[in-house]
């Protein structure tokens, strides 16, 4: 079948590629497999260089390689040219400091002369990417991964080939050996086939449930270690003692980031009832104020959604939430004209019986609930299948320290909304998925922890 790229934001067909056949996949698996094994000798300091290089091609050509991102998918265009800018960052951030993170651990034990853990790269990684952040998404493994030693085999979404095609030939430009990186213009059908080579090492899956299900199994069944980063509904908490207006500023961009279709984006918003008007009259006010329209125009906030089943997707759930009983505040309809353009909406009264209240909602979408205190705030959070992050609100120390030990997330900001940023590490619990991406915690997915013992001459040790 072949693989389109597609204008979401008037449904014209831009350019078709052929997919790759079994031949020439098996052709750069083994590729990948021999760059490996040639390039192992070559030191952390020249990656490093050739990874800044990439970094310097990445802040040049932003201009150039966000219009290739807002064109495929659809993001506005400011915020592509800050997707190319933090993975730039991203890149400096792991030349500057993978040699620390692989350095060699030493541990003293009473029995041995010599004890330490040795960082050793798997080889072959195969990454599967989505289309939300086509970029961010790919260079916050490629980063990593690269500096580590490691060679990547990319099979990005079907709708961002030309993200794909691009990322792989900027790897090329800064230097990295031929078969260091390279993507895979394969239809999901075939990613199975791809993993099950002796040759790759392991996985790396951000994405939906069910396709991380499929990947896990797999992964598990051929014992390969795997990475997955999942959905998410996550929580944004605000309580009495919040500084309201920042709240509410805060929380229309933590909804609508990415036109909304963001992992980590807020979707539930949790508001105590002494404040739970004045936020809901504030809160609609700014998202009826946020300009739709193309994403290529630097004033848009809001561009079409990807695709147009992701906009169908979305129509189906409003749909079933009004039917089941909640209100829709502003908002609720496709708008008119081409493209997959969707109101800016808030529902409230969602019911527990309602499927969207246990699903996550990809669009410009914000549910709202009242809450009585801060214990409910915490249930409610934490009724969900989903673990990826939140954001709460309160200038109570006593509350802060609650919501940060209570709230079952990989991670919790208050007074904030929820980012990735190189430096920390990034993943989930629950059906949020498993393993970490970024910093040392996820650079270190994908090494061998290998533990040296070197006995001193006249040293006995006893094992077990």
């Amino acid at each position: 079948m072949p693989i389109a790229t597609i204008n979401p934001a008037n449904n014209r067909l831009i350019r078709v590629f052929d997919p790759l056949t079994e031949e020439a996949t098996r052709q750069k698996i083994s590729l990948a497999d021999e760059t490996f094994r040639a390039n192992a000798h070559i030191s952390i300091d020249h990656r490093a260089l050739w990874m800044r290089k990439l970094a310097a091609i990445l802040d040049d050509e932003a201009d150039e390689l966000a219009a290739t991102i807002t064109l495929e998918m659809g993001k506005p265009i400011h915020a592509a040219r800050l997707e190319v800018q933090k993975c730039a960052l991203t890149c400096r951030y792991y030349a500057d400091n993978a040699a620390r993170i692989l350095a060699p651990e030493h541990i003293p034990t009473s029995e041995a002369h010599t004890s330490y853990v040795r960082y050793e790269p798997l080889g072959i990684i195969l990454a599967i990417m989505p289309w939300n952040f086509p970029f961010w998404q790919v260079f916050r493994f490629l980063a990593p991964a690269l500096m580590a030693g490691n060679v990547g085999l990319l099979k990005h979404a079907s709708n961002v080939p030309e993200c794909a095609l691009t990322i792989e030939s900027l790897v090329r430009r800064a230097g990295f050996p031929r078969g260091t990186f390279q993507t895979l213009l394969l239809g999901a059908r075939h990613v199975e086939h791809v993993l099950a080579d002796p040759r790759v090492g392991a996985v790396t899956l951000t994405g939906s449930e069910p396709a991380g299900r499929a990947v896990a199994a797999q992964a598990g069944w051929l014992i390969k270690k795997s990475v997955l980063e999942l959905g998410g509904s996550d929580p944004f908490i605000v309580l009495p003692s919040a500084d309201l207006d920042h709240a509410v500023q805060t929380a229309v961009r933590a909804r609508c980031v990415n036109t909304g279709q963001s992992c980590i984006a807020a979707k539930r918003f949790l508001i105590h009832d002494s404040i739970y008007d004045a936020f809901t009259t504030r809160f609609v006010e700014l998202m009826n104020q946020l300009r739709v329209g193309d994403p290529m125009r630097e004033d848009t906030d809001l561009g079409p959604l990807a695709t147009l089943q992701i906009l169908e997707e979305l129509e189906a759930q409003i749909e079933a939430a009004t039917q089941s009983g909640a209100r829709i505040l502003t908002g609720g309809q496709r708008m008119a004209g081409a493209g997959n353009y969707f109101e800016p909406t808030v529902i409230t009264s969602v019911p527990r019986t309602s499927p969207v209240y246990r699903e996550e909602i990809f669009g410009p979408v914000a549910m709202l609930f009242r809450v009585r205190d801060l214990d409910e705030a915490i249930a409610i959070a934490n009724d969900t299948p989903f673990g990826l992050a939140a954001s709460a609100w309160t200038s109570d120390p006593t509350e802060q320290q609650r919501l940060i030990a209570e709230i079952q997330a990989g991670a919790v900001f208050i007074n904030e909304m929820v980012a990735s940023d190189p430096r920390l590490p990034f993943g989930g619990i629950k059906h949020s998925g498993y393993g970490r991406e970024l910093a040392a915690a996820g650079m270190r997915e994908f090494l061998n922890a290998k533990t040296i013992v070197i006995a001193s001459a006249h040293s006995s040790v006893v094992s077990g």
